[in-house]
């Protein structure tokens, strides 16, 4: 029995030893695991040179070796991600300067350590958004440079690819805010200047300003006697909800108009309650109260006066936010036209185009909102029959129409 086992075939053959790499020159070798294979140069028995490590994946490593390591310039493909990488290399790993190609789309060209982001380099993401400025740890980190897919653009401080610190962002409708940001909104001290003008400087809470106008009052007496075809004077001024002036708002555009309820007489009525300029008929229009108007215009086209027959537009028509940070709209709490209106009949007035106030070009001194607005008014064309100046002072007063809404909304106005 014990013959026999000492005869068995398998303990017979001879112990074949795995094949040794090339020792110098130009050689082909697959290791043991049969998962990598290179073709290129050898020094000592190492890889040493110019050569190229495949690997079973698919993917594969051409470029520089030294002492056995990839180590040099080369070119770098994962099969697993589709990604590509052109550039420096230390023992195995991205480092140093190179270009990374990502198969989703977008690249990146600057400094890398350990396969991450790493100092200064241009990034472009999928979207086409550019970035080019300081890394770390992979994340936009230190100053730098942003171009936003909507046109914006951000130029300042980022903190683990958030915007914190100092920065400037210039918007693509030409609104800009410099100031103190913090976790990628407005936060601190800062200024915002929308393109129409309007500017806000002052303290930003979590994106908001912390101090904005509410509401557009009308200052003044409750009732004026006014003459047909003399001029009054409108005071109107932005506050908070506390009551307080706005102090931090200046260049706001306001939007100024005027009405007369409407109202149908009966057939058998002798007394015209209108004369309307048979030149210049007017339509009435719908009123979100429930009865008609009819325009009273305020300036003479006679004077070579713009002829504005749009509404005192509310604190809110000028966001003080960029559209794209926007939160959803919210219902305003002086949507009911009249609630800043101490008296008189119902009246209204309608956006039918912005007009900047005469005199008062945006930003400057004199038109600061922070103050009271100082308009000077002179109606016309439109005259009541056999109405005393009491009668008309009354009727003009009803007409005028504050209607405010909250800021950072952008609903349309009712």
């Amino acid at each position: 029995m014990a013959a026999a086992g000492h005869g068995s075939p398998s303990s017979s053959l001879p112990r074949r030893d795995p094949p040794r790499p090339p020792r110098d020159g130009y050689g082909v070798y697959v290791y043991p695991n049969s998962f990598f294979r290179y073709e290129g140069e050898w020094k000592g028995g190492k890889k040493h040179g110019r050569g190229k490590l495949l690997f079973k994946d698919g993917g594969y490593y051409e470029g520089e070796f030294t002492d056995g390591e990839i180590t040099g310039e080369g070119c770098r493909i994962w099969a697993s991600s589709g990604n590509t990488y052109s550039g420096q290399f230390v023992l195995g790993e991205p480092q140093g300067r190179g270009v990374m190609k990502y198969k989703a789309g977008g690249c990146y060209e600057g400094e890398l350590s350990h396969g991450m982001r790493e100092g200064y380099g241009r990034l472009v993401d999928r979207d086409g958004q550019a970035y080019w400025g300081w890394f770390h740890d992979n994340q936009r980190h230190g100053q730098g440079h942003m171009v936003f897919r909507n046109g914006d653009e951000y130029e300042g401080d980022w903190v683990r690819g958030q915007r914190q610190g100092h920065g400037v962002l210039r918007c693509a409708d030409g609104s800009t805010y410099e100031g103190q940001w913090h976790g990628d909104v407005f936060s601190g001290l800062g200024r915002m200047t929308l393109c129409s003008g309007a500017v806000y400087r002052g303290m930003w809470i979590n994106g908001h300003p912390a101090a904005q106008a509410r509401k557009i009052v009308i200052l003044g007496p409750e009732v004026m006697d006014v003459a047909q075809g003399s001029s009054f004077d409108l005071n109107v001024q932005l506050q908070q909800d506390s009551g307080e002036v706005a102090e931090s708002e200046d260049g706001r555009v306001l939007k100024i108009s005027a009405g007369v309820r409407y109202v149908q007489l009966p057939a058998y009525s002798e007394v015209s309650f209108f004369k309307v300029d048979k030149d210049n008929p007017e339509t009435p229009f719908q009123t979100p109260f429930g009865f008609e108007c009819i325009a009273y215009p305020l300036w003479s086209p006679k004077s070579g006066a713009l002829e504005p027959r749009a509404a005192l537009e509310s604190a809110r028509g000028d966001p003080l936010l960029p559209r794209g940070d926007r939160e959803p709209a919210a219902a305003s709490d002086t949507s009911q036209g009249q609630r800043d209106i101490p008296g008189g009949p119902p009246g209204v007035c309608r956006p039918n185009g912005r007009q900047r106030l005469p005199g008062f070009p945006a930003g400057s001194a004199s038109a600061r909102s922070t103050q009271q607005l100082h308009m000077h008014l002179a109606p016309r064309l439109l005259v009541p029959d056999s109405c005393c100046r009491g009668c008309l002072a009354r009727l003009l007063h009803g007409v005028l129409w504050n209607h405010c809404r909250k800021q950072s909304t952008g609903a349309p106005e009712a």
